[in-house]
């Protein structure tokens, strides 16, 4: 049975440090920017039109769109060009998350995968956060960026991320019943908190054979 870990991380919780250590000591693929260019791929559009799609809820001018877009109204709003359905991009997302749990196994970031998996014994879902100000000074200092500039990016991805969770699945990143396990990523290094996650990842498979 394939190893599969989920991990749903806030910004500046080093989901993608986490994740990357994760999958080299368990000798599994890290999925992140490949899940959005595979997305393209089977739906036959741009990469870039993937990517803004990418964890993102459609917003609300966005549905007015395709609202216009598929329904004759004599007094539309003029210059709206039909969007591609988010759902597609959220379905064709779902299946890849469950091929990859069916075939080689992985350590998935985002997505939505714990919510879309969380049903597969086998899979360990993990959380990484942490208090919000502590995040983002450590990112501002490694990025070398004002603390403004980060707040305002922690604002927005976060931001988005709890927007597309709430609207595709009714659900909320901070909610504890998601998850297997829980770090912050503050109090934790980096490296201890990939070794945790190994640790449970082979529990919880081992568990489900």
């Amino acid at each position: 049975m394939p190893l599969t870990v989920t991990i749903s991380s806030s910004f500046g919780a080093g989901g993608n440090v986490v994740g990357q250590a994760v999958a080299e000591r368990l000798s599994i693929p890290f999925f992140d920017r490949a899940i959005p260019a595979a997305v393209a791929g089977r739906l036959a559009i741009p990469l870039e039109e993937a990517a803004a799609q990418d964890e993102k809820a459609p917003s609300t001018w966005e549905r007015l769109a395709r609202a216009f877009a598929n329904v004759a109204v004599p007094m539309a709003p003029q210059n709206l060009e039909p969007q591609r359905d988010p759902e597609e991009f959220r379905a064709e997302t779902e299946r890849i998350l469950h091929e990859i749990a069916d075939t080689t196994g992985g350590v998935v970031l985002g997505r939505g995968a714990m919510v879309v998996l969380g049903v597969r014994p086998e899979v360990l879902r993990v959380r990484l956060d942490g208090p919000v100000e502590a995040r983002i000074a450590r990112y501002a200092e490694h990025e070398g960026k004002s603390l403004d500039e980060v707040r305002a990016m922690q604002h927005d991805t976060d931001g988005a991320r709890d927007h597309y969770l709430k609207l595709f699945y009714r659900a909320r990143q901070d909610d504890p019943a998601l998850y297997d396990l829980a770090i912050d990523t503050i109090e934790i290094p980096f490296a201890a908190c990939a070794q945790l996650v190994v640790t449970a990842a082979r529990a919880k498979a081992e568990r489900a054979r």
